[in-house]
């Protein structure tokens, strides 16, 4: 996710970092290339290669960009959908860290630090599969006895795995008179709250906007910016691959930031920074336990903040 003061307008015309424009160079350069060739084709054989009225093409241009706008602004609710979801997790876990204050000073006390542990694991388990990430389970391991690894190791669904092994430590401490049915309520149904989340996040991540919608926009911006230079070549001349670039860059610039925001856990400048906030996660919790060896808070590097 892209961190950083707000630029000048001078510098906004020569950023890099988070623009879209590296993704989609090679479509500009081809719609200019092909817009300067057909402005030289139409003027060595104005018969051979004819230009057509140029109205069509404002009346497409328009509906075109309402529905790229409609599919940026449904794109952009999955990301800000994900954003509110992570939000929650943030809020369950200083929820879970006050609630289990009861226990702390007790002959109970690991219970506590074994669940808010367990709550780190699951953060960090649910952001990787998120992410697709490798199965390096490293980070995840250390917040886990051997035979909790073992169980989530083996499950098809880890997260879900340490979320039950959390509900069995609740429950665990009922059984023991450790906490009272008010209380153990109260837990599980901050627990609930976190299996809301991951089902959230999990159907964000499994339900992709509608593959034809995406078709149909895709395939008709590229004959739009490819057949824009018969319109203009005309009335613009050599300004035409101008013109070309410039709608290209537009066009082909909000498919490729919907496909983004379309995917808002991915590993890219504008997705979320799962990272940053499961550290966020994980130094609140350790703090609530009174640990001091805290990981540091990321910031962000190059005004990137994964």
């Amino acid at each position: 996710m892209i961190i950083r003061p707000r630029p000048s307008f001078l510098q906004l015309l020569f950023i890099t970092r988070g623009s879209i424009v590296p993704d989609i160079i090679g479509q500009i350069i081809a719609a200019a290339v092909v817009a300067a060739l057909v402005v030289l084709a139409h003027k060595t054989w104005p018969n051979r290669v004819p230009v057509f009225n140029g109205a069509p093409f404002a009346l497409i241009g328009i509906a075109l960009s309402i529905f790229l706008g409609f599919r940026n602004n449904a794109c952009y609710d999955r990301w800000w959908e994900a954003r509110r979801q992570w939000g929650e997790m943030i809020a369950v876990a200083r929820s879970l860290a006050r609630q289990t204050l009861v226990l702390d000073g007790t002959p109970d006390s690991a219970g506590r630090a074994r669940l808010l542990h367990l709550h780190i694991a699951f953060t960090r388990t649910l952001a990787r599969s998120l992410r697709r990430s490798a199965a390096d389970f490293t980070e995840v391991a250390h917040h886990l006895d051997a035979h909790d690894l073992a169980l989530v190791e083996a499950s098809r669904n880890r997260a879900d795995a340490i979320l039950r092994l959390m509900g069995a430590e609740i429950a665990g401490l009922r059984s023991r008179g450790a906490i009272s049915d008010i209380l153990f309520q109260v837990l599980d149904q901050s627990l609930n709250r976190l299996a809301l989340v991951q089902a959230a996040c999990e159907r964000i991540s499994n339900t992709p906007v509608p593959f034809a919608y995406t078709l149909l926009l895709h395939r008709t911006a590229y004959i739009f910016c490819f057949l824009l230079p018969f319109g203009f070549a005309d009335q613009l001349g050599w300004g035409t691959p101008f013109a070309a670039a410039l709608t290209a860059y537009a066009f082909f610039g909000l498919d490729a930031l919907s496909m983004h925001l379309e995917e808002p856990f991915e590993d890219n400048p504008n997705g979320l920074a799962l990272s940053a906030m499961s550290d966020t996660i994980e130094i609140n919790l350790r703090e609530a336990l009174g640990e001091t060896d805290l990981p540091p808070s990321q910031q962000p590097k190059d005004f990137l903040l994964m």
